[in-house]
């Protein structure tokens, strides 16, 4: 049982928040209210709810004392009773603790893992599982770093996604995933087992990671372009090392200053997520269950294409619709680890 003190103080720091936003705000301040404001609004909602039935509850009962509307009571209260677990649920859920990255754009970056020209392969395909997820709930997906095979696989790519919600639905990506198939690239029939690492990042802010620029060292080279009239000749591309740390962040794309812009904003990422992970790793000895920032060498997922099979090893889900999945049918599977995480939550919370 959620106790009504908290029920209350929730309440009124929304009100407060809504007479302040009638009252109007400076930039800084409109920004930051509404944002909290938006993120209360349902919270407030599902609180509304589960006092209106606590409410309903109380009166049906009072109506037992009364012999005209005994009759009444008895049909509702079991109806209303009936409700409150449901009600309850999807009140705790609203109140779980909320990652504060969770609305942002997130940068992904794939790598091939073990199993040579097959592991890039399988790289581009999750590459282009990815694109579709994207576009199917109308996000924006901007390559902004891709480094490819010969055979058309993906040695590294680095990609920016922007839209509702994106890291909070995609960081239960990270991890390695891994394919068993039959490759294009073999002539015998066998069956394959390769693998290629996802990291999804949340995207910073200039105001979460101050950079000294003392700390950096900026070298510009010359692009390598896949031959022939396709070779840049000019020393456009940017290799950015982060010297406190090691991170070393490249950007190739045609705009010297374009380079620049990406590497650094790839950089701040790198830079957040490492925060974030030192944060992560400081609770870890509280968290029991950890679903959607585990350790990223983990292997989370087997794709198996003979059988037509997903297992996500996490939460032992196992779907055999391989052909929708790899084609951006993603939705199931990313609800299914929603719901664990949230279900860790709350026996936590419980517990």
């Amino acid at each position: 049982m959620v106790p009504m003190e908290k029920l209350s103080a929730i309440t009124e720091r929304f009100e407060f928040l809504e007479a302040r936003m009638a009252q109007g705000l400076s930039g800084d301040e409109i920004a930051q209210v509404g944002r909290e404001y938006s993120e209360l609004k349902p919270v407030v909602e599902e609180i509304a709810a589960y006092r209106q039935l606590l409410d309903a509850i109380a009166d049906a009962e009072a109506m037992m004392d009364d012999p005209d509307m005994r009759e009444l009571a008895e049909e509702e209260l079991p109806i209303l009773k009936e409700r409150l677990p449901d009600v309850e649920q999807a009140m705790r859920l609203v109140l779980l603790p909320k990652d504060a990255a969770d609305a942002r754009p997130a940068m992904i970056e794939i790598r091939p893992g073990t199993g040579g020209d097959e592991a890039s392969l399988f790289a581009a395909d999750l590459l282009r599982m990815y694109q579709r997820y994207a576009e199917a709930r109308g996000w924006k997906f901007e390559i902004m770093e891709q480094s490819l095979t010969e055979l058309g696989g993906v040695k590294e790519v680095v990609a920016h996604v922007k839209g509702e919600g994106v890291f909070a639905r995609l960081k239960y990506e990270s991890g390695v995933h891994r394919v068993q198939r039959v490759p294009e690239t073999e002539s015998g029939g066998r069956i394959h087992t390769s693998a290629a690492t996802v990291a999804v990042l949340p995207e910073a802010e200039d105001v979460d990671i101050h950079i000294d620029p003392n700390d950096l060292r900026i070298d510009t080279m010359r692009a390598s372009g896949s031959g022939g009239q396709h070779v840049n000749t000019t020393d456009s591309a940017v290799r950015i090392t982060h010297l406190p740390t090691g991170i070393m962040v490249t950007s190739s794309e045609k705009s010297q200053h374009r380079n620049r812009d990406i590497a650094m904003q790839v950089l701040k990422t790198r830079l957040f997520d490492l925060e974030r992970q030192r944060a992560d790793d400081a609770r870890a000895a509280n968290r029991k269950a950890q679903v959607g920032s585990g350790d990223r060498s983990e292997r989370i997922r087997t794709y198996n294409f003979p059988q037509g099979r997903m297992t996500d090893h996490r939460i032992n889900l196992t779907l055999y619709k391989l052909d929708q999945i790899i084609a951006g049918d993603l939705d199931e599977v990313i609800e299914a680890l929603i719901a664990e995480d949230q279900a860790a939550q709350l026996a936590e919370m419980n517990g």
